[in-house]
């Protein structure tokens, strides 16, 4: 199958904070995620869930800032979580939808100056990225590997 991404794309994160910040959203955080995180900050899974997750339907998301922010996003518009950053943060812009046209990518790229950027990730490996059964191991060592 053929993509219209076929000969890759370019990015590199600069950890501006953009995809974290702005109108209210969802964050879903899966129960590994949910862990990860919880041990992260040293809290019981279960006060952690209290304190940062809500209930949309019958999935989990992170709970925003009043501003809309994601709640982890620092004053110095950091994540506070980066090391274990949920996976549809990690995820980042290479999202299905972002993907889905060159129209979606270059709406994506006005607001991320990351897109355009930094080292060509192959069409394979965007695929791979966007494979909900991709272990997050994988997922890391892909957006970290050194690219040539």
């Amino acid at each position: 199958m053929s993509h219209w991404f076929a000969d890759g794309l370019a990015f590199a994160c600069t950890q501006c904070g953009n995809c974290c910040t702005g109108s209210q959203g969802y964050v879903w955080v899966s129960p590994r995620d949910q862990a990860s995180i919880a041990a992260h900050l040293g809290l019981d899974l279960d006060v952690f869930r209290r304190r940062y997750m809500r209930a949309v339907g019958h999935l989990l998301s992170l709970v925003d800032k009043p501003n809309g922010d994601c709640v982890f996003l620092a004053e110095d518009r950091r994540c506070s979580i980066q090391p274990v950053k949920p996976r549809q943060c990690l995820t980042f812009p290479f999202w299905p939808r972002l993907t889905a046209s060159p129209e979606s990518w270059e709406e994506t790229a006005r607001r991320c100056p990351g897109i355009g950027g930094g080292s060509r990730y192959r069409s394979q490996e965007i695929l791979t990225i966007q494979d909900r059964e991709t272990p997050r191991e994988m997922i890391c060592r892909i957006l970290t590997q050194e690219r040539g």
